[in-house]
Parts: C-alpha cells; structure tokens; sequence
C-alpha cells in the first residue's frame, strides 16, 4: 500500500518504521530536516521537507495514488484539517492523531464528521492499559480479544510458583475452567511450548483463556489479592491525567506528584478528587513522605526514560507488594530493560503503531477474515492476532489435525456464539468464529495465511 505520514515526531517515525517493515510504500512529510534525515538513516522510506497540510506538498507527496494518510504532527487541529484536505483530494482512508483531553468526548464526533477512518489518542490508549494492570497486580501484560470475552495474561513465574518445575502438560490440575499457556519468554527468547515444555522459575508466562477463569487463575497464583485502593503517578503528563480519570471512576485514590507548579495547577484545576503534590518525583524524602511504601500501586510517568526506571525500581523496593508501571518512550535498550527488575513496561508509541498496523492489515482484506485485535509480544518478535472469519476458506470446515499449519504457530482459542473454545485437533473453524493466533511470523494479514 502506498502510505503517506504526515508528522516525523516520536509517534510519526514509529509509526514508518512499523508499517515498512510490513513491507509498505512510506512517504513522511515534516518542516524539519533533520528529523527525517534521522528516519533516512535507518529505514528505507521517501521524505518530504514541507507543510504536510497544504495540497502542494501533498501532491508532491503522491496523495492522487495514496492509499492511506496518517497525520500525527504534534497539533490536533492540523492533523484534522490534513485529513480533511487528503479526504478531499480523493483519499479513501485518513487517520488523525487527536490527544487534546478537551476533544475526549468530541472523537467519535469529529470522526464521523470529518470521515476519519480511525483517530488515536495515544496517551489515553496508554491510560487505559494502565489502568488495566493497575487492576490486575502480578500481571506483566493483558491483551483482550473478541471485545473482552478472551484474555491473554503474561504473569513472570516466581519463586515458589505451584508451577516452577512443571512440564506444560501437567499444570492442567491448576487450570480450572479452561486457560492454555500460549507462550513462554525466556532470557530474552520467545517459545510457543508444546506439552514437555518444561517452566522455570523467572519465565514469563501468557496464558489465554476467558476472563473469569483468567481472575481465578491468578488468584491462585497468588497474583491477585484485593483490589488496588491507592494509587501514586510520578508525573503529571497527559496520560497521568486520562489515568487518573479513569482509577477515580473505578473507585481508586490518586495522588500525583508533578515538579512543575503550573502544570500542578492545571491538574488541580481538571482532575475531581485528585491529589496533586507539587515537588520532585526524583527526591527520595518527597516520596516517603507522601507514602510510596503504602500504595498499591505506583506508576512511573516522567518525561525522561531513566527517571522512570530508577524511580520504578525504588518503588519496588521500598514497596515490594504495590504493582510498580513504568512508561518507555524511547524503543532502543530494550534488551537492556527486559534484564531489569521491572513490573511492567508501557510503551505509548509503540502502541499507537501497532492500532495502526492492525488497522492497516484489516484495510488488506477486507472480504473474507481480517485482523480485528493485534499485540506485539517481546519487542515485536512474536504477535497476537485475533481474526474473524466471515466466509467459507481453507481453514474452515476441517479439523485442525488435518490443517497444514506453519511451524512457530498456535491456534490458542476459538471464540463461538459467546462461548470459548480451546481447541484440540478435533475441532474445525466455522464462519462466524473469532480465532486467536500466537505466532513468530510476522505480516499475518488473513486467516489463510496461518497456512503453509
């Protein structure tokens, strides 16, 4: 597909790497030059100097053979109006990049209106998956598919686990009501495991399986204890206020220490019940007094990237029993950062490319099955896809013995008439079915593909 990116900032050149590595043609529009040599250095993509919302650098650009416009600069009304002259010039496909939180309740609005194909607001993306593990302590990862019926949990195997030690095969006595383990990642390596795979100690560990049986698992892990009733944001960004809104709806005290006093009193001004202490996240003295070591959980949301770890890993230790978030905004290190102690790692850029990919894959095919829920595991190596099969196939109609399935593959669920199903070699796909696949294969656009 031919795919024009308007914006080269964190989230635009994220966005380029993703989608050329899927193999697309990208062409990125930004004023500044140096920010698109820095892109040109690693990938290979076609730059644009130039105001991405005037129709000249457009049409330069290619937009009379565009496929999809993503606009993603740092304005909110700009990329709205770059959309709107792409839509007009004949583009079937726009995306706008929309994080204002006074446009929060206007998106669907300004969507339908403007015909916006998707508009993302990364930063309360990131809130809400925040607030999701805030909710589940001992959860490294929650990925939800078939609107929340099936969940994929990754949980890191501790000490004393009932499973350190056990072959995959003979934890089935502790999975009551239906979870498989789906994938294992160790010392930096992802494994799909079969029934003699045997968990250590340090593993982390993602299971599939219906949400009330995922909460009853994890309780029986020793993950779950009781629900989280305070909850300490180091960081006063634009995802600490969507989170804060959104653990205040759930019930969860906030506290929020921000260093800067103007945007403390915007804060203040915005957020109902909330907390907002101004002073340094960074001084050891303000966290203790303003009680890190009673919190159930803490989430770590400054500007700067090492700030985070070293204020999640003191969490951590003045705290071992609060769930400890930590935001990433820069994707390199990260085999550094997978070495670390660290609860959970949010990646807010990474996530906003993979909602686009996923959007993208469905735009592929849309007869047939699509992609409908994507997550990348391990830095990229292995993805979730949810698929929804809509017409008779391959894959549809035989049982899955006889399918000639790729290696590094692994139908993990079948969603059915709100019924899930965890499949043997027995069972067969029908149309109609929502079907989970785990795989190290990458570009997974259609169900077929799952095939050899």
């Amino acid at each position: 597909m031919n795919i024009i990116i308007v914006g080269c900032g964190r989230v635009g050149r994220s966005i380029a790497e993703q989608l050329n590595a899927e193999g697309h043609s990208i062409t990125v529009i930004d004023r500044k030059a140096k920010a698109l040599d820095k892109l040109t250095d690693t990938q290979n993509v076609m730059t644009i100097v130039g105001n991405g919302a005037t129709y000249g650098i457009l049409k330069d650009a290619g937009i009379k053979d565009c496929d999809l416009l993503i606009a993603v600069t740092a304005a909110d009304e700009l990329n709205l109006y770059t959309c709107l002259i792409a839509k007009n010039a004949g583009v079937d496909a726009t995306i706008a990049r929309v994080r204002n939180p006074e446009y929060i309740h206007d998106v669907e609005h300004i969507k339908d209106h403007l015909k916006l194909s998707l508009a993302i607001n990364p930063e309360y993306t990131c809130a809400r998956e925040m607030a999701r593990l805030v909710k589940f302590p001992g959860a490294v990862q929650i990925a939800s598919f078939a609107g929340g019926m099936i969940d994929l949990i990754t949980v890191r195997i501790e000490e004393g686990s009932p499973l350190s030690d056990k072959r995959v095969a003979d934890c089935s006595s502790l999975f009551k009501g239906g979870v498989r383990i789906s994938l294992i990642e160790r010392d930096g390596s992802c494994y799909i495991p079969n029934g003699d795979f045997e968990l250590h100690v340090g593993d982390l560990m993602s299971f599939s399986a219906p949400s009330a049986a995922a909460a009853k698992l994890l309780r029986t892990l020793g993950h779950i204890s009781s629900r989280p009733r305070s909850v300490m944001i180091l960081g006063g960004s634009k995802i600490a206020f969507y989170l804060s809104r959104i653990l205040r709806e759930a019930g969860v005290s906030v506290k929020i220490v921000e260093r800067d006093m103007q945007r403390c009193e915007e804060l203040s001004e915005d957020l109902q019940n909330v907390m907002v202490i101004y002073g340094n996240a960074m001084d050891e003295s303000i966290l203790v007094s303003e009680g890190i070591d009673r919190a159930d959980g803490v989430v770590c949301l400054m500007n700067n990237d090492e700030e985070n770890v070293l204020a999640s890993l003191y969490a951590r230790k003045v705290n071992p029993n609060a769930r400890v978030i930590t935001e990433l905004g820069n994707t390199k290190f990260s085999s550094i950062y997978a070495t670390l102690p660290l609860d959970s790692v949010i990646r807010p850029k990474q996530l906003t490319g993979e909602s686009i990919v996923r959007y993208v894959r469905g735009m592929q095919n849309t007869v047939g099955s699509n992609v409908e829920t994507m997550y990348k595991i391990n830095g990229g190596e292995v993805e979730a896809l949810e698929f929804r099969v809509r017409e008779e196939s391959a894959v549809t109609g035989k049982p899955i013995s006889q399918l000639n399935l790729k290696s590094m593959l692994n139908i993990v669920c079948i969603g059915r008439n709100k019924r899930v199903i965890l499949p043997t070699g027995s069972d067969t796909i029908e149309v109609g079915d929502t079907v989970i696949v785990i795989t190290k294969h990458r570009g997974l656009s259609d169900l077929r593909d799952i095939l050899k």
